[in-house]
């Protein structure tokens, strides 16, 4: 076996190790977790588990809630899905368009008529600024939210859906918006992501090393030492925050997703109640894990 191979499966054995561990409840995170909640004022659900060891926690883990931006990582899948088999090439030429500009956040929307770019940058904007031109652009790439949407049934996820400029999904898109997911289907794909499962191997470490570099790292990320690697998504509109995240800790890598939704503190300040709980549940699994 070439060393570079033996590299990769060292690399690699925490998460395979997972694979063959049973999730076991850790009862004491569990209530860490439920007392955190108690007192918010809205509806949350939240999803952990520590890969190396299957302990985990769930509250409200099966409950739907509006992904906001983080439907950015399925609509990830489902681009590398089209450069996978050849469709696109990640370095493909790109012509913006000002006909596809679309405001809220990201830099693309300030783009000048005809500029041009590349796949690549499509992809980096979608995942490290959460630009929403360049993602809405990569779904109509990926082939659109229908596509994704078989793409998310393939790997298993019942749940987890596009539902904006996708035929047949108006209704539901007025409750849950751009797209939805549970907390333990996010955090799911987020983990075979983690494995090479998703896609290729290739791809899937592709679309890992993406979601290390985003710039919203002030919630669930801002809790984690400034030197350990983690790959997240934040996901926001005025009553539902929510960040799914995987921690390359020091004692084993860990998956966290914490949704909210029907919040009543709907104001856009760095001290948001959902905000704030985003931050305090990182930080409690943080200190858990890593004693």
């Amino acid at each position: 076996m070439k060393k570079f191979q033996i590299f990769t499966l060292l690399l690699l054995l925490p998460v395979f190790t997972y694979a063959q561990k049973k999730l076991k409840h850790d009862k004491v995170l569990q209530k860490k977790l439920e007392e955190t909640v108690s007192q918010f004022k809205g509806f949350a659900g939240i999803y952990v588990c520590q890969l190396s060891t299957g302990r985990f926690a769930a509250i409200n883990a099966d409950t739907v809630f509006p992904t906001a931006s983080i439907v950015k990582i399925p609509l990830l899948v489902g681009l590398f899905d089209k450069i996978d088999k050849g469709e696109l090439q990640y370095h493909q030429p790109m012509l913006y368009r000002d006909s596809i500009r679309y405001g809220g956040s990201g830099i693309m929307q300030f783009f000048k008529d005809s500029t041009k770019t590349e796949l690549s940058v499509l992809a980096a904007l979608m995942m490290s600024y959460s630009d929403n031109t360049s993602s809405l652009w990569n779904q109509d790439l990926a082939g659109g939210g229908a596509t994704v949407n078989k793409l998310m049934e393939q790997y298993g996820l019942k749940d987890t859906r596009v539902n904006s400029r996708t035929p047949g999904r108006e209704a539901i898109r007025k409750i849950y918006g751009w797209g939805q997911t549970t907390p333990r289907e996010m955090a799911a794909l987020l983990v075979k992501i983690r494995r090479g499962e998703v896609v290729s191997p290739k791809a899937s470490d592709r679309m890992y090393r993406l979601m290390t570099k985003g710039y919203y790292d002030e919630q669930a990320v801002a809790q984690i030492p400034a030197y350990i690697q983690v790959a997240a998504k934040t996901g926001s509109v005025d009553d539902s925050k929510s960040e799914v995240l995987l921690v390359n800790a020091p004692h084993g890598d860990y998956v966290l997703y914490v949704g909210t939704k029907d919040i009543q503190d709907q104001r856009w300040t760095d001290d948001n109640e959902a905000v704030m709980l985003i931050r305090s549940i990182s930080a409690l699994v943080w200190k858990h894990f890593e004693k």
